[in-house]
């Protein structure tokens, strides 16, 4: 029985190795193939206006893409002519390629064949138009912090406590309106630009009065503005303005809220200074009660005159703001609990960005700016609940001929999202004041060269960020 059973598995091993070796025979070899697809070399043939210009190509082989300079974009994308260099027998799968570019698309990629009998390699080649380039690169961004981020230098002294509320930019300098020590004061950017912190005082004399001496400023042109914290209505409530640091301020407004009729109480918690080239313009002040809106007519940068009170809209919240479009007469006006909404100088609200769009209801001071043929909308948000973060904002609201049809088609996007951000790890408080400002830097030729922004919060700290213009690479 023993010997039976050896005998049967030595009979089934026999014919598994049978079976296995049988298997072995059947497996194909590798045969060479004289039917290369290597692209060697690739030019455009008709491109141009004329379509006789000839235009080299660059070949990646590793990623198998192929890339072109520029074109002119009176070249006929319908019928790209390629000539090439290539294995021996190989042609492209096609005589001529469309790269159909849709409605203000610069770049466009197809893939192209190079094809030998049976055996074929794709490759991704990439056109792009000889258009010109708008607005600023915001992935060079060179930042100057001040704030509490960890990434630049410790926080501003002052900004903590409460002790800074108010601050102001005009590319040149920067104000520091606080009740800490050393009182406010200017900062020249130029030297913050290189770490460097040399506080420049602002006279005082006379400065006092109201509930806080002073509480909100404004940099504007070289104009350095305060206002003093009001309280009640026989509160006086005053504002400053300096051209020379040095020198005592002037006192611009000193009024008695009394005096004018239905005009609220409390002001000062905000301000928004809005001048031409010529100093002519408003500055309003929402009340903290959020009732009423105080707006003050400016001439010539010194004079004010005019005090009229305006409604002030749900949510606008005590530290609103309202800020001009260029030299329209347009208003960005907001909250850290309102959507944007445009206005006219009196306040009449023409249309309000649906809180639906991507743009945080916390935003605050939010303004337009306009650079190199692009438009921005910039805001930062106030740290109100232990949800919030304090974060600079930036949006592209380019398309359209009016702030308010632009902010449709913003809307109207399905991608909301903002092209630049930065934080300036604010902690939550009750007072988030909070400040924006922009700044052009021409260059030679008068063009606009360098996108400065700035921002402030309070207890939070400042950053200045800059921004080159957009160049074309190739």
């Amino acid at each position: 029985m023993v010997n039976y059973i050896k005998k049967y598995w030595i009979i089934v091993a026999s014919m598994m190795l049978v079976f296995i070796t049988s298997c072995t025979k059947d497996y194909p070899k590798n045969v060479d193939s004289p039917d290369e697809v290597v692209l060697k070399s690739i030019k455009i043939v008709n491109a141009g206006a004329a379509g006789n210009t000839v235009v080299q190509g660059m070949i990646d082989e590793d990623k198998k893409t192929v890339s072109f300079p520029r074109l002119d974009v009176l070249t006929d994308f319908s019928k790209i002519r390629f000539e090439a260099e290539m294995s021996n027998g190989a042609t492209l799968d096609q005589s001529s390629y469309a790269f159909d570019f849709g409605d203000g698309e610069s770049v466009k990629a197809k893939v192209v064949k190079v094809v030998n009998n049976k055996r074929f390699r794709e490759y991704m080649v990439t056109l792009r138009k000889l258009v010109p380039v708008f607005g600023a690169d915001f992935s060079k961004a060179e930042i100057y912090d001040y704030t509490n981020n960890p990434l630049g230098n410790p926080i501003y002294p002052g900004f903590v406590s409460l002790n800074t509320r108010g601050t102001g930019f005009d590319g040149q300098r920067v104000l520091i309106v606080t009740r800490a020590t050393g009182g406010s004061h200017l900062l020249d950017v130029s030297e913050l630009k290189q770490n460097k912190v040399s506080p420049i005082k602002l006279n005082l004399t006379g400065v006092v009065g109201g509930t806080l001496d002073v509480n909100v400023g404004a940099q504007v042109k070289g104009h350095t503005y305060i206002a003093n914290l009001s309280g009640g209505l026989t509160s006086p409530f005053r504002i400053y303005h300096w051209t020379d640091p040095s020198a005592a301020p002037q006192v611009i407004a000193d009024l008695n809220i009394a005096s004018i009729p239905g005009a609220g109480t409390r002001h000062g918690d905000n301000m928004s200074v809005n001048l031409d080239e010529n100093g002519n313009g408003f500055m309003y002040f929402g009340d903290n009660a959020v009732s009423k809106i105080l707006r003050l007519t400016v001439t010539n940068y010194t004079t004010i005159s005019g005090p009229t009170v305006l409604p002030n809209a749900s949510g606008s919240s005590y530290v609103m703001s309202f800020n001009r479009v260029g030299n329209t007469g347009d208003y960005i006006y907001t909250g850290y609990d309102a959507p944007i909404r445009v206005a006219n100088e009196s306040a009449v609200i023409s249309y309000t960005l649906p809180t639906s769009a991507a743009v945080p209801n916390r935003g605050c001071d939010a303004r337009v700016v306009t650079f190199n043929g692009e438009r921005y909308l910039i805001m930062t948000t106030a740290a109100r609940g232990a949800q919030d973060a304090t974060v600079l904002y930036v949006y592209d609201i380019t398309k359209g001929s009016t702030i308010t049809e632009a902010l449709q088609l913003f809307d109207a996007k399905v991608d909301k999202a903002a092209i630049f951000q930065y934080s300036l790890f604010g902690t939550v408080n009750t007072t988030p004041s909070t400040q924006t400002g922009w700044y052009v830097t021409k260059d030679a030729e008068g063009k606009d060269d360098k996108l400065t922004l700035y921002t402030a919060s309070a207890d939070a700290g400042f950053v200045i960020i800059d921004f080159p213009k957009k160049k074309m690479d190739d």
